[in-house]
């Protein structure tokens, strides 16, 4: 459909006929030679002397082609474009991070798979994490690896296909042999910050209690909590553990109680791949929708239009006018 960007602009359509009406005619001074006996002459080529300027007229042609440069000139500037039909595309507006817990710990093979292998925790976590980014069509996802550092691995990105080869290129204690539950939740609040998404959700998956934050996880989900953060903690490991292997229950279940999100325990496969499911539920995906009319700019046909016009019309006056200036040929 043929619209217009800027239609008040036809409202210049009419300015060069005001400018006809309402300006003075051009006048412009020649030099001339003056004649003594300038009666006699005229009196002999039976010519009558007038006073007053010679008013020169202009050609039919040239004012239609004048008034056509007009009209495109203007129709020009008014912006035509051709809408084309409104294209909708659902997007997701939930940011996701996955916080991975690549601790000294996550080395031990201890992690029972649906088909009954037995894997390290990390290997394993991988197998389920990669199946569950492949699901988040639509999402923004982002990775962060933790030990005793944090780092985001992946920003956000909805290349899920390059988020899951990252993951899979990770190894056990490239972060350090320690655990920072605290630290990693600041670094993923530190990311969201320019996030304009309705959803900020976190899957924070660790085997370890807290040994190496500078901020402790309490402080750390109060602060999440206050910018709209939701998290949901995984603990993947021997609850009867002891030392730095010992999983903080209380500590998880703390930061995913403060932030109104939940608490799972995973100790297999099978468990991961639920709690996953259960996340999915208990957190869909909110969609927003976004409409749009591809629109094609027309304005320099008008304007090409114009210009050839103009040319021709020069071209024509310019014709007329050597063929004015020939000398009438004699028999």
């Amino acid at each position: 459909m043929l619209e217009f960007a800027w239609p008040w602009m036809f409202v210049l359509l009419p300015l060069p006929l005001l400018v006809w009406w309402l300006m003075p005619p051009y006048r412009a001074r020649q030099a001339s030679v003056q004649i003594p006996f300038f009666e006699r002459m005229a009196a002999a080529t039976g010519q009558a002397p007038q006073r007053g300027a010679v008013v020169l007229q202009r050609r039919a042609t040239q004012m239609i082609v004048a008034a056509l440069i007009w009209i495109l000139v203007v129709a020009a500037l008014a912006r035509p474009q051709w809408v084309g039909d409104a294209v909708t595309r659902e997007v997701s507006a939930r940011d996701l991070i996955l916080a991975v817990d690549i601790s000294g710990s996550m080395d031990q093979r201890d992690f029972r798979t649906p088909d009954g292998q037995v894997l390290t925790r990390l290997d394993g976590v991988k197998r389920v994490i990669k199946d569950f980014i492949a699901r988040r069509r639509g999402d923004r996802i982002a990775l962060i690896l933790f030990g005793t550092k944090a780092y985001v691995q992946v920003p956000f990105t909805q290349d899920l296909q390059t988020a899951a080869q990252l993951l899979e290129q990770t190894q056990v204690g490239m972060a350090g042999q320690q655990t920072a539950i605290g630290d990693t939740i600041g670094l993923a609040i530190k990311t969201l910050e320019k996030s304009t998404a309705q959803q900020k959700v976190l899957i924070l998956l660790s085997d370890g209690n807290d040994t190496a934050s500078r901020v402790p996880p309490e402080h750390a989900a109060d602060i999440a909590q206050q910018n709209g953060l939701v998290i949901y903690t995984i603990a993947v490991g021997d609850p009867g553990a002891s030392g730095e292997n010992r999983v903080d229950l209380a500590t998880l279940r703390g930061v995913a109680d403060t932030t109104k999100g939940k608490f799972f325990r995973a100790e297999d496969g099978a468990q991961l791949q639920a709690i996953y499911a259960e996340i999915d539920a208990l957190a869909p995906a909110k969609l927003q929708t976004l409409s749009w009319r591809p629109k094609l700019p027309l304005f320099q046909w008008p304007l090409g239009a114009a210009v050839v016009l103009g040319l021709l019309l020069w071209l024509g006056l310019l014709a007329a006018s050597e063929h004015g200036r020939r000398p009438a040929a004699h028999a």
